[in-house]
């Protein structure tokens, strides 16, 4: 390496805390090979390195730490911000790739895999230390932590993003209570992010995590989803392709007549408690299995979790009433119960598909993270202009980054002629 190449990363190292230097390499290679099935997110680096939109302006972001979020750390980075990235999870990290941010681009991060609940604070705390301009959020912890113990960061920040809808949740309350401190784009509501990752990425991972933590066969099994947004539909369907009896939880009275007249049969989980094999929580809400529920499952059932934060299933007082806990397998625990059952909690009840598999496919975070990026893009050219409220980029900015996916796809698209649009836009 030259030496500005070997100064960038000893200023990146002393501002870091990963877990090894070393690993650089295999990350470097795991970050450039998402690059390659991100197209539309290399389409916006492209611009982005002529315009240098973020010239100047510090950049917190607080992602799980995966190749696909190291992938839009370059690219804003590439459009001139001044980057610090904290792991949004203490269980997703992979250290590879925080190595390789750290030697090769410079980029400082605090995360490592396995990180105490304490470290991850004192990780989110640190992303505030470094004062930023923008904030990339996934989960809403960075700006939670503002409004909670640190508004005065609020003074400085031009806005945020979100990634998830967990994160979309707290903005909503923030800004009902009008105690929201500055605008922010909730990416979540995008079409392009929830339509296409939430149902597509959501579904797949999931289910790959579910498999490598337990390594079974889903076909026959009694599956039981509970929550039908998005993400929820799309382990649905997955969970049904792959030969599974589909059971879906719901307090949505829509979303429950929907996953109905899809052929999924719909019950209260305290039903569905004695009917399932494997469990799978997707709702952003707390306790949405609770012990009770627990000690009427069938000896070996499986509980595994993919909303944002570990609160779905009640693991804590799982741990109190439990005669006997057993690690089984690296992301699997046995819980032997006081009635002689023992039930199986994937990944520490965290999210599943990022603890014990790698998270969405490339592909599909390349839609999430063009929204991210042009989120705040957003922000930052409409300084001034926007209020402290939660907002959606605009349409024309959905049917973009859609466009540019087709393109990449090889697949093109009709066009209305002059005729047709003169008739849809008439009255007549």
């Amino acid at each position: 390496m030259t030496s500005m190449v070997l100064e960038k990363t000893s200023d990146a190292l002393s501002k870091s805390d990963i877990k090894d230097i070393n690993l650089a390499e295999q990350g470097k290679n795991n970050i450039e090979w998402a690059l390659k099935d991100m197209p539309v997110l290399r389409k916006i680096q492209e611009r982005f390195i002529k315009e240098q939109p973020f010239k100047g302006l510090k950049l917190s972001a607080c992602v799980h730490i995966t190749k696909e979020t190291a992938a839009l750390c370059t690219v804003m980075k590439a459009g001139g911000a001044d980057a610090i990235l904290v792991a949004s999870n203490p269980l997703s990290t992979q250290d590879d790739v925080a190595a390789a941010l750290v030697k090769y681009w410079g980029i400082p991060v605090q995360g490592y895999a396995g990180e105490s609940v304490e470290t991850y604070k004192k990780h989110v705390n640190a992303a505030l230390d470094h004062n930023p301009d923008i904030v990339i959020d996934d989960g809403c912890d960075i700006v939670a932590t503002i409004h909670a113990e640190r508004p005065e960061i609020a003074k400085k920040l031009i806005g945020s993003t979100e990634e998830t809808t967990t994160g979309i949740i707290r903005l909503e309350a923030l800004e009902k209570e009008g105690k929201l401190l500055f605008p922010a784009v909730g990416v979540n509501t995008s079409l392009t992010k929830h339509l296409y990752d939430n149902r597509y990425g959501t579904g797949q991972s999931s289910m790959d995590g579910i498999f490598r933590a337990a390594n079974i066969l889903l076909a026959g099994k009694t599956v039981v989803i509970s929550g039908y947004g998005w993400c929820g539909r799309g382990c649905a369907m997955r969970a049904k392709a792959l030969g599974a009896n589909v059971i879906v939880c719901e307090v949505d009275p829509l979303k429950a007549l929907e996953a109905a007249m899809e052929g999924y049969r719909v019950m209260p989980i305290a039903e569905a408690a004695k009917e399932g094999d494997v469990f799978l929580t997707i709702t952003g809400d707390i306790h949405v299995v609770d012990v009770h529920h627990i000690l009427e499952m069938k000896d070996g059932a499986i509980l595994a979790n993919a909303g944002h934060f570990d609160h779905e299933v009640n693991v804590p007082d799982l741990k109190k009433i439990a005669v006997e806990i057993n690690r089984i397998r690296p992301f699997m625990d046995e819980y032997k119960l006081p009635n002689g059952k023992s039930v199986y909690v994937l990944a520490e009840g965290r999210l599943v598909n990022l603890v014990a598999a790698e998270g969405h496919p490339a592909s599909v975070m390349d839609m999430s993270f063009a929204n991210q990026a042009l989120g705040i893009e957003f922000v930052v050219k409409n300084h001034g202009k926007l209020e402290n409220k939660l907002y959606t980029l605009p349409h024309e900015v959905d049917e973009k980054i859609a466009s540019l996916k087709l393109e990449a796809m090889g697949i093109q698209i009709d066009t209305l002629t002059e005729e047709q649009q003169n008739y849809l836009n008439s009255w007549k």
